[in-house]
């Protein structure tokens, strides 16, 4: 075995540890993510609070645990959302060519044309800023989802559109297939590789997007942690200084992008 595939299993196994402790969360803590012991604020790590507390005197390893399954329970949900609308819409572009092509591509290009962040952040403000937990994790995804499909459709469109010629596409056609009936029957299951690439890319980008603007205000809300609202108790460099415990969340943050692109490279090369 390589040192290069020893280590891509180390990525796979942190990552599903990780994964593990976010949907079990409940498991690995009795606390709640939200309970105060406002007598201990900012305390250090001890066997009651693993990695000490916060400034309102929640325990962070408890608010790192559930934020966990906030930021990567459903990251690969808004991939998904993301890849699917960048399959249908690739694939159609690339199999039906002509001026529905030339449609999707143009709104595709103006769409890449315009800052994914800052469009997020202009329609993420358009909620309230009390906005229900619950709801302002459902919106960001969401969003998320319905926004970061461009980039992706352009691979997918040359993919499909090298496909639009062969053989067995040609054969399809003269057999009377449906174009639809190509699409799910003949395309999209040549594609499953360039797909799955796709997808693999998008976790850590809506990851990384998400964390960005929980830190800002604009994406996951308090009480409900996230990696990027755990990442605004860093903000203040004396605290952190005094408290270097709370840079636990940025450690999980990279680590976890890192192991995402190892494990990547691995599903680049399968396509």
């Amino acid at each position: 075995m390589t040192a290069q595939r020893m280590l891509r299993l180390l990525c796979r196994a942190i990552l599903l540890s990780i994964f593990g402790l976010g949907l079990f969360a409940g498991s690995f803590t009795h606390y709640s993510y939200a309970h105060q012991f406002r007598e201990l604020p900012n305390t250090a790590p001890s066997a009651a609070h693993w990695l000490g507390t916060d400034g309102l005197g929640r325990d962070l390893f408890t608010r790192i645990v559930y934020g966990t399954r906030v930021s990567l329970v459903l990251a690969p949900t808004a991939a998904l959302l993301a890849t699917v609308i960048a399959a249908l819409l690739g694939g159609i572009a690339g199999l039906r060519g002509g001026w529905l092509e030339k449609i999707i591509l143009a709104f595709t290009d103006l769409s890449m044309s315009l800052p994914l962040l800052f469009v997020l952040i202009a329609l993420r403000a358009l909620l309230p800023l009390d906005v229900n937990p619950i709801l302002s994790v459902v919106a960001t995804f969401l969003v998320l989802g319905l926004l970061g499909w461009p980039a992706s459709l352009r691979v997918v469109w040359a993919a499909a559109k090298n496909l639009r010629d062969s053989d067995h596409i040609l054969l399809a056609r003269a057999l009377g297939y449906r174009p639809s009936q190509i699409l799910f029957r003949q395309v999209i299951p040549c594609l499953r590789p360039v797909f799955l690439a796709q997808f693999w890319i998008s976790i850590p980008l809506f990851i990384l997007t998400e964390a960005t603007l929980s830190m800002l205000g604009l994406g996951v809300m308090e009480p409900l942690p996230s990696w990027g609202n755990l990442l605004r108790g860093s903000e203040d460099f004396s605290a952190t200084a005094a408290n270097p415990w709370r840079l636990v969340p940025l450690v999980v943050l990279v680590l976890t992008l890192i192991c995402f692109q190892f494990v990547f490279h691995r599903s680049e090369e399968l396509a």
